[in-house]
């Protein structure tokens, strides 16, 4: 059963919500701007609410980053509310998270109803990237590095392609005051995901962690930096219009050379800049290998970038010409595949 509503959770009179045990499975995202209160309030107030599965320690301290639970933890439960603020990329903690929760519920006979409060997506709808050759990591969906969907969508299409059968009840992201009233970025969606550009720049920026370079992660501005303590930033890199490539040094307060000083660029963004992360980044590692030995394309990486035309471009192979080329007709066929899942009016785009 699958259903897509256009009044807010608080407003959904299922029985499930209304007297049965619900759990909620949320970030500090689930805030509603209308109510001054959190998802879980909600149900807390009405005397059903069982479970919160929510990240550890304090919001978004530097160690959440994912939600634990089990498949014993559904157990008993007649609904799971899911609202947390997905960020465009199809390797973010969060989302998969999510749907590791839609795959244990699928191998239930009985278990609850899944409801997904929906959120902008604030990546846009714009397109980045591959579809994953081989099977990817465990539960990251087959689409584009910068998928394009919110993620009712998301869901949507992994309901569809691991073939669940129980209900699965979207809310309209348009349906309640707080995506009127906040941007999708103005609650961090995660630790690494503080502002504005951030979800531009995760798509690709997020495959730096497979690497002996970080991304700046431990500092106030995450995939905007990038460097190492071996690196020299004496030459600058290449980059596409409207990006400029500035040397600088950082110290990271956590993550990879946790307080070591870090030598490298920062990615600045020009006004009205289309920013292409994905190939912007293998183009940059490439640039890297090329002239510093101790840069190594791990199992990792290739594992994440998951497209063996990318990974003969690291390898040295071929022109990055090829890959752009490459890149631009597997985003044409996300773009028609994604066509599919679609809940809203707006349709995921490429950059030209």
């Amino acid at each position: 059963m699958f259903s897509f509503r256009t009044t807010p959770i608080g407003e959904q009179l299922d029985r499930s919500l209304t007297e049965g045990r619900v759990a909620c499975f949320c970030t500090p995202n689930c805030w509603d701007s209308a109510s001054r209160s959190y998802l879980c309030d909600l149900f807390r107030q009405r005397g059903n609410l069982v479970r919160v599965f929510g990240p550890s320690g304090a919001e978004f301290g530097s160690e959440s980053g994912h939600i634990d639970f089990s498949a014993a933890d559904l157990e008993g439960l007649d609904a799971v509310v899911v609202e947390i603020q997905d960020v465009g990329s199809r390797y973010f903690g969060y989302t998969r998270d999510v749907l590791r929760l839609l795959s244990f519920r699928a191998r239930m006979e009985e278990g609850p109803s899944i409801y997904i409060v929906d959120h902008i997506n604030p990546a846009g709808r714009v397109v980045e990237g591959t579809i994953p050759v081989l099977e990817p990591e465990s539960w990251t969906p087959k689409v584009a590095h910068r998928h394009g969907l919110t993620l009712a969508e998301l869901c949507n299409l992994w309901c569809s392609e691991i073939g669940a059968k129980f209900p699965l009840h979207i809310i309209s992201a348009l349906a309640g005051e707080v995506g009127k009233d906040l941007l999708p970025w103005t609650i961090p969606p995660a630790p690494d995901i503080p502002g504005l550009f951030t979800c531009d720049m995760y798509s690709g920026g997020g495959l730096w962690s497979a690497t002996s370079v970080t991304a700046g992660i431990g500092t106030a501005r995450p995939y905007e930096y990038v460097g190492a303590p071996y690196l020299s930033n004496a030459s600058i890199p290449p980059s596409p219009q409207g990006v400029l490539m500035r040397p600088c040094s950082f110290v990271p307060s956590y993550g990879m050379y946790a307080c070591e000083v870090c030598h490298g660029w920062q990615i600045i963004l020009l006004p009205g800049a289309q920013y292409h992360s994905l190939l912007h980044t293998v183009q940059l590692m490439r640039w890297i290998a090329d002239r510093d030995s101790r840069f190594e394309i791990t199992p990792e990486l290739l594992a994440r970038i998951n497209d063996p035309v990318i990974t003969e471009y690291l390898r040295g192979g071929i022109t990055f010409d090829i890959v752009q080329e490459h890149v631009k007709l597997e985003e044409q066929k996300w773009i028609r595949k994604a066509k599919r899942f679609l809940l809203y009016e707006d349709a995921p785009y490429r950059i030209k």
